[in-house]
């Protein structure tokens, strides 16, 4: 995802002289193509996060459409409050990109976790939280991103990432189907998409088929799309997210669930309420936690026979 950021940044950079993009130092190397083309649209600030913010900020209210990048837990939690006042408050079209959020760098311990990004950044009016799943919403999101009038989060991961098919159109605020099943839909955002289509395979033997639907947009959520879900006769829900439980999918499902008055059962994976000591490998932790391939499809055959 993260190149297919970096190709995104580079196409609009040259279709759009407003564009520019801001780091903490860091990037190195993975800019190296932006530099050359739009050296004076690149600015490293240093290792000072809150400065990212506050240039950016500055850099908006002259008619700059800028990026702020940096390592999630960096670009969230560090100058939240910078966020808050510096963007959120002026509602400038500040685009903020958090690199490897979740568990991505959890080897690099815990100043690197980032579960709370959304949360974070969700505490600000206005913001749009987008969680792309894989190269293909990366690109076709970012400039949906461009042409806000507000301030907006992207959470993007590194290398690697598997990309998908699906027939639905990648819309900003619009929900995805990625697979058409029955009774039980499997809810995804960012990079719990291609994990749940991988837990299908599983399931498969069994005459066990569930949709699975990706909200790459947590902010504003496509409540629609649960909706027209629930009318298919959909009536357990399995949200997957690598996120803490506060401010991600799961809790605006829940609510949603609540306001509706629906009697949908819902059941969430994802990392628990809890700091994550030491420096675990993430996909054994997705592993301990539930939320990888095999506790996908095993939260499906008990949703399955229950309904």
């Amino acid at each position: 995802m993260r190149r297919a950021f970096v190709d995104t940044l580079t196409e609009l950079a040259a279709a759009d002289d407003r564009v520019a993009i801001l780091t903490g130092d860091l990037g190195f190397q993975v800019f190296d193509r932006f530099i050359e083309r739009f050296p004076d649209r690149y600015v490293n600030v240093g290792i000072a996060e809150a400065q990212v913010v506050c240039a950016a900020a500055g850099m908006a209210r002259v008619g700059f459409r800028p990026f702020a990048y940096s390592i999630a837990s960096f670009m969230t939690a560090r100058p939240f409050e910078q966020i808050r006042f510096a963007v959120g408050y002026p509602r400038l079209p500040v685009v903020f990109v958090g690199a490897g959020g979740g568990y991505c760098y959890a080897q690099s311990g815990v100043s690197h976790h980032a579960p709370d990004d959304f949360a974070l950044m969700g505490l600000v009016p206005g913001m749009t939280l987008v969680a792309p799943g894989d190269p293909h919403e990366v690109h076709d999101l970012l400039p949906q991103l461009v042409r806000l009038d507000g301030p907006s989060y992207i959470r993007i991961g590194k290398f690697g990432e598997p990309a998908y098919e699906a027939n639905s159109p990648i819309v900003l605020g619009k929900g995805r189907i990625l697979r058409s099943g029955r009774k039980v839909a499997v809810l995804t955002a960012g990079e719990t998409a291609p994990i749940a289509l991988d837990a299908l395979e599983r399931l498969a033997p069994d005459g066990i088929s569930p949709t699975v639907c990706q909200f790459h947009t947590l902010r504003p959520l496509d409540t629609g799309m649960l909706a027209e879900l629930a009318a298919a006769g959909h009536t357990a829900f399995v949200c997957a997210e690598e996120c803490c439980p506060q401010g991600g999918l799961h809790q605006q499902v829940a609510l949603w669930i609540q306001s509706a008055g629906l009697p949908i059962r819902h059941v969430r994976l994802g990392p628990p309420d809890e700091f994550v000591l030491g420096n675990p490998d993430r996909n054994a932790f997705r592993a301990a936690c539930g939320f990888d391939a095999a506790g996908i499809a095993d939260a499906c055959r008990r949703a399955w026979h229950a309904t």
